[in-house]
């Protein structure tokens, strides 16, 4: 009986987490208007399936997590751009390949 027991609680706290996964990848999901290092306004949007796609230009696709924090963007070309939520407000910050020091940072602002 309490080998049933432990199992449907274990059951039970995978999909707590899960759902609460859920709930944190769903708050970024949508397209973002940034800007990149030089000003240029650009959009990144964050599809639910985690895959990310920017305007900026045609080959910056990759893949994105989200926790409560931060969307985190991990693209093809070896950036990572984060944005973050600060106060009542978002910013984005990009990375370069292998920096763990910021190179751009700007506004986010979620606009779908």
């Amino acid at each position: 009986m309490k080998s049933w027991r432990m199992k449907a609680a274990a059951l039970a706290m995978g999909a707590i987490l899960m759902a609460g996964n859920a709930f944190a990848a769903g708050n970024w999901e949508g397209v973002w208007k940034v800007k990149d290092s030089g000003g240029q306004p650009f959009e990144i949007t964050l599809a639910a399936d985690g895959s990310a796609k920017a305007s900026l230009h045609e080959e910056m696709t990759g893949t994105w997590t989200g926790t409560e924090k931060a969307a985190v963007i991990k693209w093809k070309t070896g950036w990572t751009t984060k944005i973050t939520k600060s106060g009542d407000k978002y910013k984005k910050t990009g990375y370069r390949p292998g920096s763990k020091k910021p190179s751009n940072r700007s506004d986010a602002e979620k606009v779908q």
